[in-house]
């Protein structure tokens, strides 16, 4: 996928390319990856060892039965309240090749834009969100709408679709001139993607796999949402990231105790500073802005940030 580089200042753009295009270290947008994946290749390695034990047809009833419908979400509300842990693992279950392909591809070059735009702490959360959203919406729509009646004993989803859809539609709401492809006229708008996109959606829903199309709405919407309120201040995921860094930070040693504050034990408690800052630019300080913005974005760096940002792009 094709990516316009976004208006970001110019020094920044000149510092950037001079560090690897694939700079995947401590990632939100690349754990999501590497997790689809892990959970994609184990399951053709176990597919395999069904294949040698039982055979190609009787292997794959049993894959699916054994393992499958472990994983995936069903539309019918008896079989999740059996199976409530599939509200999460079939965000992150594909098992066709092209499946995992498409999936990925999306969520690479939508989670990069989105990166860009707002920062790597909006990632996980839209995601989830939007896997929810679309769990929320597939269920709805079995057990509400007549049409699928027939059909909820044996339906289920499973994909990262809806919450690859979320960040997608987050990234086109934050800014919907960005354009991709820019082999084709100069590039695409992200909002005339979108919305082309999400209409085929819709009037396929008849056509084929409509819980899947479903869900794909759902997701949008959701990361409309979301973004919605980010403009607002309003971090509606931010209790998503506290979880995780609580998790990290369990196994953290050198982090203090709750109720410990290192400050007042270890510095003298002054109104004045004790030493004049002077900004010192080595590549070390700049690498630190740059993952500052990888992270939360241009706009939370400081004026000294800026100012050194700068004068390393003067440099160049």
């Amino acid at each position: 996928m094709g990516i316009y580089d976004r208006d970001y200042n110019s020094e920044y753009n000149k510092i950037v390319r001079r560090r690897t295009i694939f700079n995947f270290s401590g990632g939100t947008l690349f754990t999501l990856i590497a997790i689809n994946l892990v959970v994609f290749v184990s399951l053709r390695m176990l597919i395999l060892v069904y294949f040698f034990v039982n055979g190609k047809e009787a292997g794959d009833v049993l894959f699916n039965e054994q393992v499958m419908n472990q994983i995936s979400l069903p539309s019918d509300i008896n079989s999740l309240l059996h199976k409530p842990w599939t509200l999460i693992t079939y965000m992150f279950t594909q098992y066709g090749v092209m499946h995992i392909l498409g999936n990925m591809l999306w969520l690479w070059g939508f989670g990069t834009i989105l990166k860009d735009l707002a920062g790597d702490r909006i990632i996980a959360p839209v995601y989830i969100y939007g896997g929810l959203a679309g769990a929320l919406f597939f269920l709805l729509s079995y057990n509400l709408f007549p049409v699928f009646k027939d059909e909820v004993q044996y339906s289920v989803l499973l994909g990262a679709s809806a919450g690859v859809m979320a960040i997608a539609m987050a990234a086109t709401t934050l800014s919907p001139g960005y354009r991709i492809f820019p082999m084709i006229a100069g590039g695409i708008p992200l909002w005339v993607f979108m919305g082309i996109y999400l209409l085929i959606d819709l009037i396929t829903i008849p056509n084929s796999n409509p819980g899947g199309r479903i869900a794909h709405l759902a997701g949008a919407t959701i990361g409309a949402v979301y973004i919605y309120w980010y403009r607002k201040d309003r971090d509606i995921g931010a209790w998503i990231n506290n979880f995780f860094d609580w998790i990290n930070n369990l196994f953290n040693p050198s982090k203090p105790k709750k109720g410990k504050v290192i400050k007042s034990e270890l510095f003298y408690k002054s109104k004045t500073e004790p030493y004049t800052k002077t900004p010192n630019l080595t590549q070390q300080r700049i690498d630190a802005i740059l993952d500052k913005i990888s992270h939360k974005g241009y706009s939370s760096l400081t004026e000294e940030e800026k100012e050194l940002l700068k004068k390393a792009g003067e440099e160049l």
